[in-house]
């Protein structure tokens, strides 16, 4: 434990203030983000304060910390760092580890109270090991940051590439391929009521399968390991199971019809796993994000919105040939295994910065002689010695 850091209470490091409250209605288009206890939530056109600053969650997400350096406006539902005594990134970092949510205060709404926190004892570093904490941290962040942008960008060239060949049918070669008169598409393409081509799997109820430790049972249950006993339990009981690159939609609540590419696991009693023998998943994937809108308004249900399968069924659906089909599949499917590597890469990231963290914040690992250099990797080696040697 580094003996050079000095005992003192939060408040020595950060003041907040409760935020500003505004509704939906007094809300105009602008681009200053309104941050809320979960985040972002919408945009306004006026800013009532300016970062760099810390957001935590007051109400609602209890405890959820935000760092923004540009202009916002803090909603009600947080505290905001109204000053900041300590270097910005290492506060944001600390923050995380305190648990905040475990100072709840309120009866039947979670609430956090400013004056409470203010006294938490915690260990400060000087200035310079503030900020070279700060770097290690952010250089993980900053890393995982840049991969969601890349894969931001190969989901919108997937979707790009969809648009142009399915929807403008622009396809390789079409313009070599005569309009068949009797369905009006290119020959060896065909007029199909989707129901025909795609099945629906529903999920059931996970709470009783795994000792009613999912959190919730209409999301997706995800794995490290498909040899897991309680997966296999479930598979044994009639489960519907996906692997990476499955196609699922949610079937009940406000996202109703949304789809989404699955990761190995469980899915629960409001989502639907959908195959197809003919399709490709990926098409279909993208097919059904171009028409979400159209889905939507479809959708039953009164009080809860249901994903109408019905008429999904009934949709009729322009199905490429087999050659564009395959040549489909060539063309997105490396797009796919280069996000999934980037996701796998930034859970990699995440799990050493969630090892580091607590380490760093609590001076079990000396910075304080440390050189950082340029590279994560060297970093990350030099940090694995330190955190030995401790």
């Amino acid at each position: 434990m580094n003996t050079t850091w000095k005992t003192g209470k939060l408040s020595d490091l950060v003041i907040f203030q409760r935020g500003f409250d505004i509704t939906k209605v007094s809300q105009s288009n602008g681009d200053i983000p309104i941050i809320s206890s979960s985040g972002i939530t919408s945009f306004h056109n006026v800013a009532k304060q300016t970062g760099p600053a810390i957001i935590i969650g007051r109400k609602g997400t209890l405890g959820s910390v935000y760092y923004y350096d540009k202009e916002y406006w803090p909603h009600d539902t947080t505290l905001w760092s109204k000053e900041l005594k300590g270097y910005p990134k290492f506060v944001y970092y600390l923050l995380k580890i305190l648990n905040l949510a475990h100072y709840d205060v309120g009866n039947a709404n979670p609430t956090l109270n400013r004056n409470h926190i203010h006294k938490l004892d915690i260990r400060i570093p000087s200035l310079e090991v503030q900020q070279k904490i700060a770097r290690i941290l952010s250089a993980y962040d900053d890393l995982i940051e840049n991969n969601l942008k890349r894969i931001k960008l190969l989901e919108e060239m997937a979707q790009i590439t969809y648009e142009e060949w399915f929807v403008r049918m622009k396809f390789p070669g079409n313009e070599s391929i005569p309009i068949d008169s009797a369905t009006g598409l290119p020959v060896g393409w065909s007029n199909i009521n989707l129901g025909d081509y795609i099945k629906f799997h529903k999920g059931k109820k996970l709470d009783e399968i795994f000792d009613n430790q999912v959190p919730n049972s209409s999301k997706i249950l995800l794995l490290d390991s498909l040899e897991n006993g309680a997966y296999k339990y479930a598979l044994s009981k009639g489960h519907v199971k996906t692997i990476r690159g499955d196609l699922i939609m949610l079937m009940d609540g406000a996202r109703s019809s949304w789809v989404f590419i699955a990761e190995n696991g469980i899915v629960g009693s409001t989502i639907s796993k959908i195959t197809s023998e003919k399709i490709p998943l990926t098409l279909l994937y993208q097919f059904f994000k171009c028409h979400l809108e159209w889905l939507q308004v479809n959708n039953t249900g009164a009080a809860i919105p249901h994903a109408n399968k019905q008429f999904i069924n009934r949709i009729n659906f322009k199905l490429a040939s087999d050659d564009v089909c395959n040549l489909w599949r060539k063309t997105i499917d490396p797009i796919y295994q280069c996000i999934w590597n980037l996701k796998d890469q930034n859970q990699l990231l995440k799990e050493a910065r969630d090892i580091l963290l607590p380490r760093l914040m609590t001076g079990m690992i000396d910075v304080e002689q440390l050189v950082l250099p340029e590279s994560l990797g060297e970093l990350s080696s030099n940090l694995a010695q330190e955190s030995q040697a401790a």
